[in-house]
């Protein structure tokens, strides 16, 4: 059978994280880092929201695509350096992604969709954009918190843990309770809600 649009759009989206030569370990086994990311999102968002349409699935497989092209180093080391990064990153995202989607058949009404909820535009008023905000920070929670958690001090993990919860809907505060954090972690996050 003829793969749908859809699966093709991901598969393209996957091909192009696969080639990322930074390497995430899990159980031993070495992942393309933005392969084995897109993936968890894509996990978590349909853990988060079953009925996802298939725009904000892609928008959260390819949250991430091609990171690594834009390298954090390149800007200042400080607070505004790193928006300007996220920023830019978010233009490249959208732009790759919005490509894919024409290559495959999309029309423009559905790309400019797909990539207004890369961009995160009107997070807060768009559903959409809401969820996979939401998806980012749980997929942060579960997979990576405890690691980063590891390498900064408690302070700047509490103010970064009130950023989050910030960003989040009720929904998404509700489903990240629902983590199994370690007795440390769940400590900051207990401390950082309060």
């Amino acid at each position: 059978m003829k793969p749908t649009r859809f699966e093709t759009a991901i598969a393209l989206i996957d091909k192009k994280n696969a080639e990322d030569t930074n390497a995430y370990q899990v159980a031993d086994i070495e992942y393309p880092k933005e392969l084995l990311y897109s993936q968890r999102m894509t996990r978590k968002l349909l853990q988060f929201d079953p009925n996802a349409s298939k725009a904000l699935q892609i928008a959260a497989r390819a949250q991430h695509i091609c990171r690594w092209k834009i390298p954090r180093n390149e800007y200042p080391m400080d607070r505004i350096g790193y928006l300007k990064w996220r920023e830019e990153l978010k233009k490249m995202h959208a732009k790759i992604t919005g490509e894919i989607l024409q290559q495959v058949g999309y029309d423009d009404q559905f790309v400019d969709r797909v990539q207004k909820i890369i961009l995160k535009k009107l997070i807060k008023k768009n559903e959409e954009s809401q969820a996979l905000e939401d998806t980012i920070c749980l997929v942060f929670l579960d997979y990576y918190f405890d690691e980063f958690a590891a390498k900064h001090t408690d302070e700047k993990i509490i103010d970064i843990l009130k950023k989050t919860w910030v960003k989040m809907s009720d929904k998404g505060h509700a489903a990240a309770l629902k983590i199994p954090f370690s007795e440390k972690s769940l400590a900051l996050v207990q401390q950082a809600i309060s």
